[in-house]
Parts: structure tokens; sequence; C-alpha cells
């Protein structure tokens, strides 16, 4: 009997597999982006390429040479503070204390479980789809804990187990950049946002705040649970079937104790949030800036560890309750653990650092954002169509590249500053990144939780492979890119702010 050939869409499938696993690891690509800086340092200034900077007019920007012996000094003298001065891992090694402790006092999977369960049977896909873009606000623990929850969820009711999976990966991934909440990921990216802007406009960069899509995020919430479930109940679970394998469930609720321990938490969170709300809210409070103001004031810039108290208490607090904390040494145990689980992103920060440094120091992302801008502008493309292109094209190196802060470590010190040329600002263009990156998270191999995605699923369907997974998550996919993107230009067209200070555009 013939081979059955292969479809056009599991062809592509393949050739994403294929391509994306001839990548090198993240760490590796990073060292190798960094030397081919200094050589593509070398190069250019030796041509003698310069341009003109497009926020200082009349002034002209050369290339500086890492390959000559004042280069050469630096490459080795600035490599320590590189690393330290890498945007991201202070404001993520911090915030994760916080984090680390309430995920590890198991508060914030009683949480998710309790909020799941509570919800009406009506309700039931929209909360689960709500309780996974939600769950960003624990970094990645919402990968390991609500997918198998929700297939738990669907069994016990009789529906098909990996709808429910379905649903949560794609509120947990798909809906990775929505919250009502601040989460690691704002102070993350933005921080690299904020360098890449400073490229062109320092003074502008320098009234940037973590916040600046705060707005925009909250509202997409919403949007996105109402998309997730429709698409959840009328494409996947119609298209999935009846479930007739042998594997059943019973869903269990919170034991006593959990009770116990969410309800102090509850108010030790509330104690907390009144405590912070005395040092921003009063005319005269400490954290204001000047004049009273809100937004560029102390406040706004140390939103970090205030994140990371507003976890990290009511944390402890759950763990005392429950018995999960005993004393301080329970306390230190579990913030090594958490730091320790951080080891790769550690390292990564490292080459990263070095290549975000070298990047910026060389002057090449500003050269290379103002001949992309001359490009763009040759062909006619601003406007709406230019953020439609730009999410696009993040989107798909997003399916070769799994780690949203290595992706935008790499692109925005140059597209950062060719947006801004055309007017956008560059909280813009973190928002349209963030929509590219978080909708198409479900749908490539490459992904950090894929395999461990497909290994729940196998539980249900032993036959569960990448093909089957990705062809299960793509409306998800597509439905939430087209919705999202559509609700970014309404935006555009209305000019809101993205976040508290945080223009549309971009008139420096």
């Amino acid at each position: 009997m013939a081979k059955k050939r292969k479809g056009f869409f599991q062809r592509f499938l393949d050739g994403i597999e294929f391509v994306g696993n001839k990548l090198p690891h993240p760490i590796t690509l990073f060292a190798i982006l960094a030397l081919l800086v200094i050589i593509a340092s070398g190069i250019v200034a030796g041509a003698g390429v310069t341009v003109e900077h497009p926020g200082e007019e009349g002034e002209m920007v050369e290339v500086t040479n890492l390959m000559n012996a004042e280069g050469i000094q630096y490459l080795f003298t600035s490599m320590v503070d590189n690393f330290i001065g890498f945007a991201p891992l202070g404001v993520v090694l911090a915030t994760m204390l916080g984090i680390g402790i309430a995920e590890r006092t198991g508060l914030i999977s009683a949480v998710l479980r309790g909020f799941v369960l509570s919800v009406p049977k009506v309700l039931i896909t929209a909360g689960l789809v709500f309780a996974g873009i939600m769950s960003s606000v624990a970094s990645d623990a919402g990968y390991v804990v609500l997918p198998p929850l929700g297939a738990v969820i669907f069994a016990a009711l009789g529906r098909h187990p990996l709808a429910g999976l379905a649903a949560a990966f794609a509120g947990v991934s798909a809906g990775f950049s929505a919250n009502l909440f601040l989460s690691a990921t704002d102070p993350m990216l933005a921080e690299l946002t904020r360098d890449a802007a400073a490229i062109v406009d320092p003074d502008y960069a320098a009234g940037m705040n973590i916040a600046m899509n705060y707005w925009f995020i909250i509202v997409s919430v919403f949007i996105l649970t109402l998309i997730g479930a429709w698409v959840t109940e009328r494409i996947v679970e119609p298209r999935l079937g009846e479930y007739t394998g042998e594997y059943r469930e019973e869903l269990t609720g919170l034991e006593n104790a959990e009770k116990k321990g969410i309800l102090w938490a509850v108010v030790s969170l509330l104690i907390s949030s009144g405590l912070v709300a005395l040092l921003i809210a009063p005319p005269n409070a400490p954290m204001r800036g000047e004049d009273g103001a809100v937004i560029q004031s102390p406040f706004m810039e140390s939103l970090v560890p205030v994140i990371m108290l507003l976890f990290f208490i009511p944390g402890l607090v759950y763990g005392i309750v429950t018995k999960t904390i005993k004393n301080d040494k329970d306390v230190a145990n579990q913030l090594s653990d958490t730091m320790a689980s951080m080891g790769m992103f550690i390292v990564l920060a490292f080459t990263a650092g070095q290549f975000v440094a070298y990047f910026d120091e060389t002057n090449l992302g500003l050269i290379i954002g103002v001949y992309g801008a001359e490009f763009l502008e040759a062909i006619q493309l601003e406007g709406i169509p230019l953020v439609i292109a730009f999410i696009i094209v993040a989107g798909i190196i997003n399916l070769f590249i799994g780690s949203a802060s290595a992706k935008w470590a790499m692109m925005a010190p140059v597209f950062v500053p060719i947006m801004m040329y055309f007017g956008f600002s560059p909280e813009l263009t973190q928002m349209a990144y963030r929509i590219a990156d978080s909708t198409t998270n479900i749908i490539t191999p490459l992904m950090t939780y894929f395999a461990i995605i497909i290994a729940f699923a196998q539980k249900y369907d032993k036959k569960m492979g990448i093909g089957t997974m990705i062809s299960v998550m793509f409306p998800y996919s597509i439905a939430f890119t087209i919705i999202w993107t559509i609700m970014l230009i309404v935006w555009m067209l209305l000019g809101i702010d993205l976040g508290p200070g945080s223009p549309i555009y971009y008139e420096g």
C-alpha cells in the first residue's frame, strides 16, 4: 500500500519543526549574535558608514569599532558590567522572589483551582480561559497547573478533556500578555523597550514606566476570555467530538486548610495593599513625585518591589496557615529553590547582556533603524499596515525562538527605533510585539512548555503528537491574533493611552 502523502499543512508544520530544531540554544544564539556584532562593527566602521541622528538634527552617527585596540579593551573591561546591567536580570529575579513563595507554598495553585471550581457550569469554559490568562501573574506556573486541571474539569463534567486542556493552554499561553495585574513580564520587557528607545531619545526613555501597556492589557483580558470560550465551544470541542477514552476524572474541592490559608492570604493582601496605598494616595505621600505627580513618581519606579511584596506576604501567610512553612529555614529553602529554577535565565542574561551592550555601544541599532525606516518609507509602508506587518514578522520569528525576553532583546534595538522614526511610540511597538509573541506561542513546538502540554494530552489520547496538538490550538492562534490586532488598531484610531503616561504616537 502506498504511503499516504502528507498535506500542505502537515508538511508546513514538519518544516517549522525541522528548521526550529536546527537553531542553537538561545544562550548559544546570543553568544553567536554578540560575535557577529563585533565582526559587523569592524566591517561597517571600516566602510565609513554614517547616518544623521533621527533625534538630533545635524548630528552624525558613526559605528564604534570593537575590533580595534580600544574596542578590544571595552570587550574585556565591560563584560561583568554588561551582565549585571542586563535590564531584565534584576527585575525578574526580584519579582520571582515574591512569586516563588506564593507558588511553592501552594497558594497560586489553590487559588486557581478554587476559582475554576466556583464558576457555574455554563461559564466554566470562559472561567477556565480567564484563569489561564490571569495565571501569567505567576510567571510560568500556569503552564503546569491549569492545562491538566482544565482536562480534569472537562472530564469530570462529561466533556472532552482535551478541549478543557486546550482552553486552559490558550488562556495561559496565547493570552500571556493580558492581565488585570502587572506581572514579571511587564518590567522584563519594559526595561528592554526603554533601553531601545534611549537609542533615539534618551529623555523620552527616561520618562517611560513598566506599566506602559497596563490599560490595554486590562481590556484584553475580557476580550480574549470571550474569544477563547467561543473558539473552544464552537470550533475545538465539536471537532474533537465525543470523548470515548477510558480515562475518567473526579474533581475534588479545596481542603479546609487550603480554604483557611486562602482566607488569611487575602486578608494579608488587603492589609498590604492598604499600606502601599498610604504611600501614594494622600496628597503629600512619600512615594509621589514632584508637585504630587503619580505617573512620574518614585512609586511608578518601584512597581517591581511592590509586586514582589504583594506576592511574598500572602504567600508567606498561606504557607504558615497551611503548615507548608514552619520556620524561617523553610522560607529560605523555598526562596533558594525559586532562584535555582532561574539558573537558565541567569546564564541567558550573561550572553544576552553582552549582545545588547555591544549592539548599543557600536550604534549599529541606530544605523539599522535609520536605514530600515528609509526602506519602509521607500516602499510606502507606514501607519496601520506597518504595525500589522510588524506583528506578522514578530509572530513568524516566535515560531523559531521561544523565549519572549530573548526575542525582544534582539528585536527591540532594531524595531523600536524604526517605529519611532515613523511616529509610533515604543509603548505601542512593545504591545504589538506582545500580541504577536503570545498568540503564536501555542502553535510552535519550540515553546518551552509545548512538550509538557503534549505529555498532559497523551494521558487522554496516547496518539497525540506535535501536529495534532498544533491543529487543535491553531484556531485559537488565528482568532486571538485577528481580534487582538483589530483591538489594537481601534485603540490607535481612538488615540487612547496604552497605559499611564504611555501614548500611542511618538512626537520626538
